[in-house]
Order: C-alpha cells, then sequence, then structure tokens
C-alpha cells in the first residue's frame, strides 16, 4: 500500500521505527489542501485549501505497518483515513477528525518534522505557512 506522510512521520528514523517494512519512494505534493496544527496534541493535519499543496513523502507500507500506523495516530478516534490517486495509483493519509483551531506545535516535535522535510528534501516554506497558519 502506498501511504503519504506530512508530518513526523516524514522523519526517516521515525518511520523505519515505527513501520519496519516502510520504503520511502518519493516526494509528492497533495494538491487544494495545506498544512496545520491543531489538537491537544498540536500535531500536524491536512485540510481542503484550494490552489494550495501540502508536500510530503510517499512510502510503500504492509499491511501491518498500516496496523502499526492506525495505533499510533489513533485512528479512527483522532484521525481518520482519507485516499487520493497519484498518478492512478491509491494513497493513502490521515487528516484529524476534529477540525479544532490551530495550536502551534512543540519544539520537540517541530524539530522532527524539520528533520523529515530534510530526509524528503522538502521545501521549508511549506512548513513555514503552516506554521504562520496560512
Amino acid at each position: 500500500m502506498l501511504y503519504f506522510a506530512y508530518g513526523s512521520n516524514l522523519h526517516h528514523f521515525q518511520m523505519k521505527r515505527r513501520c519496519k517494512d516502510s520504503v520511502f519512494i518519493k516526494k509528492i505534493n497533495l494538491k487544494n489542501f495545506r498544512l496545520t496544527f491543531r489538537s491537544k496534541y498540536r500535531a500536524a493535519d491536512i485540510e481542503p485549501k484550494k490552489n494550495s499543496i501540502v508536500p510530503g513523502g510517499l512510502f510503500k507500507i504492509s499491511k501491518s505497518d498500516e496496523k502499526k500506523l492506525d495505533v499510533y495516530e489513533d485512528y479512527p478516534t483522532l484521525y481518520k483515513k482519507y485516499y487520493f490517486y497519484h498518478y492512478g495509483k491509491k494513497v493513502m493519509t490521515y487528516s484529524m477528525v476534529k477540525k479544532s483551531q490551530f495550536k502551534f506545535p512543540t519544539e520537540r516535535y517541530l524539530n522532527i518534522v524539520k528533520r523529515g522535510y530534510k530526509d524528503c528534501s522538502l521545501e521549508i516554506k511549506y512548513l513555514r505557512k503552516g506554521l504562520n497558519n496560512k
């Protein structure tokens, strides 16, 4: 299965620790969405926004990896699954169930996300935009 990471799961070491079978394929953009941070966890989330993009990492994961991610992402309580197609292939990602107001992430979490942006060669300007809640 293909999985799109856009928050802390971009961090290759952390992703490998969570999902032992995961393989990073390439960076891709999720169109007409924007990055934000919310909930009591101050975690990354995506929400629809026309003419906006969320850069992320495309990973191949196994069924057991998906089950581990479901537990980690507190599916279906905190996050629900969202599916989209990338060049005809179905891709799964997570989106928060409750769209609460913006909350700036903790320094620790943000550093993991920043490291993930480096690991996946993503443009940091999109992370800054999400942090500015624009």
